[in-house]
């Protein structure tokens, strides 16, 4: 197959932009002219200093961080920061609450996770069928209103997910968000698949984390940005490897730490800086999303679920309305080089992830197929 016909529409790992590629081609076998392999570097050395350094900086940079947070590469993906953030946060006020917003998968999954370690409450949710603008929409395809948003008295923190990656839900109103939580509380976000896609105001969160292997490397690292005087909080039952205070001390080097996720994670900060930083891939992704939704609502062949308002622009699921057409959809598909295309095994459908890294080519070849698809099969 011609490798420039290959895209990966995969909700994670993602593809990698191509100079990124042909870097760690390079790197592999001799990193910065050392004679060194990237993949043979120390966690102690100065070459992995350079390289948490470039990562770090450049992260903090694309994403206009205040000397107020701190940046950690931790590790145990989205199902460890599930754990991870009510260990270290749930025991900030003495009560041992957290409340949530429910708005799809993810989100519930780290509801469950955070009921183990204390008081935690559903306050606002979007599990049922309801109606706007005169039209019934079902669970998990629109967005909570923020005045229906309010937080427990003594509640540690509220947590979101800002991109639910496979209901494709986005919500990105975080101060509206935290401006109807109580003083006593702070907002976590889970913002494993939008982080980096689109300006975000992380300014009015306490803490905000993302797996790497969605639009900033691969999977190995998730990137922890915690406010720092939310540091020091750890419930005593916290593994020391995952409580923020070891891992800020320690400069995410308190454990071994994952050298290569880091490295390509640099990489990718790099490349994103080199072409227009946030504000052109947040351009790039409008472009890139209204193209399919455009499509998508041209024909009553496709069907997309979700509220127009909260349409995610990096996860996009739709069904086909025979949805007996759906295997031979997706095997034609990767036979055009249009690749992990299936939607989740607990939602069905297809799904059509295009993150920073995916290009405009990409998403004209699917649209293009889809055409056909539905000429031959309408």
């Amino acid at each position: 197959m011609d490798l420039a016909r290959f895209w990966n529409f995969s909700a994670g790992p993602s593809m990698l932009p191509d100079p990124v590629l042909n870097q760690i081609s390079i790197d592999i076998l001799d990193w910065n002219s050392t004679g060194i392999s990237v993949a043979d570097i120390n966690h102690r050395s100065k070459h992995f200093e350079i390289i948490y350094n470039e990562a770090e900086s450049y992260l903090r940079s694309l994403l206009e961080l205040s000397s107020d947070y701190c940046i950690l590469f931790m590790q145990g993906g989205g199902q460890g920061a599930n754990a991870i953030v009510p260990m270290n946060m749930i025991g900030r006020n003495r009560a041992n609450k957290a409340d949530f917003i429910i708005s799809g998968y993810w989100s519930s999954k780290s509801y469950l996770e955070a009921c183990r370690y204390g008081d935690v409450s559903v306050i606002a949710d979007n599990s049922y069928i309801t109606k706007i603008d005169d039209h019934d929409y079902d669970p998990y395809t629109w967005f909570p209103a923020n005045e229906s948003i309010k937080t427990r008295y003594g509640s540690s923190y509220l947590q979101f997910c800002s991109n639910e990656t496979i209901n494709g839900v986005e919500f990105v109103d975080w101060s509206g968000i935290a401006n109807n939580i109580n003083s006593d509380a702070v907002l976590v976000v889970d913002a494993s698949s939008n982080l980096l896609t689109r300006k975000l105001d992380i300014n009015c969160t306490g803490v905000v984390f993302a797996c790497a292997q969605k639009n900033a490397g691969i999977s190995g690292v998730t990137i922890f940005i915690v406010r720092k005087d939310l540091i020091g909080k750890a419930l005593h039952i916290c593994p020391s490897i995952f409580d923020y205070m070891n891992i800020f001390n320690e400069h995410s080097r308190y454990n071994t730490p994952p050298v290569f996720a880091i490295y390509v994670t640099g990489l990718v900060l790099k490349w994103l800086k080199m072409n227009g930083g946030i504000k052109r891939m947040e351009y790039s992704n409008l472009e890139k999303s209204q193209l399919l939704y455009n499509f998508i609502d041209s024909t009553s062949f496709y069907i997309n679920k979700i509220h127009s308002s909260v349409r995610s622009r990096v996860n996009i699921p739709f069904f086909l309305s025979n949805n007996l057409l759906t295997d031979i959809f997706i095997e034609k598909a990767e036979n055009l080089g249009l690749m992990n295309i299936r939607g989740h095994r607990s939602l069905g459908g297809l799904r059509a992830s295009i993150y920073n890294a995916m290009p405009i080519d990409g998403v004209m070849a699917l649209i293009n197929y889809m055409r056909d698809f539905e000429c031959y099969y309408g």
